[in-house]
């Protein structure tokens, strides 16, 4: 069997856990407790960093159930990335531009070594920005886990699945 997990340092994983633990603590500040909607982002927050976890670990036996569960944590991702979005325009508040200042200060962060939770958290004292903050940190995760996903559909095509392999194992011990 391949090596597998160690997806704890994935830097896909390590955003989509503060993307989960800040999603947690956003709807806790600004959500109606009774809203469906607050269960539903906590939920696709969960899902976009459960999915990477549980691909990397299926990656022992089937890359193609990897793919499809990093997959799965992308669309998780958009799905959050809406549910902040209307929240936003809900309450007539702006949404950060790709370029903007604010925006520019988010992606930065990304790079610095010392990163975490508590880095991010303070952005959350004001909706606007918790929102914007977590929207940049979405973006981040979503590029990261397109090239994931990229370059292990390439190692599939190049190395083939685990299925694939064993049978050829199968077939020269023959």
């Amino acid at each position: 069997m391949k090596k597998h997990g160690g997806y704890r340092n994935l830097k896909s994983y390590q955003t989509t856990t503060l993307i989960y633990d800040l999603s947690v603590e956003f709807v806790r500040l600004y959500i109606d407790r009774f809203s469906r909607t607050k269960d539903q982002m906590v939920q696709a927050a969960r899902s976009g960093r459960q999915n990477i976890a549980e691909g990397s670990q299926a990656s022992a036996t089937s890359k193609k159930t990897e793919i499809k569960l990093v997959g799965v944590a992308r669309a998780s991702l958009e799905e959050l990335l809406i549910d902040y979005e209307d929240y936003l325009r809900q309450h007539n508040l702006e949404l950060w531009g790709k370029e903007s200042d604010q925006a520019r200060v988010i992606r930065g962060l990304a790079y610095k070594s010392d990163t975490t939770y508590t880095t991010y958290k303070t952005y959350l004292s004001d909706p606007e920005a918790g929102a914007n903050t977590i929207i940049c940190l979405i973006h981040q995760a979503n590029f990261l886990l397109d090239h994931q996903l990229q370059a292990l559909e390439k190692a599939f095509i190049s190395e083939g699945g685990y299925s694939e392999n064993l049978f050829k194992r199968r077939l020269a011990k023959r």
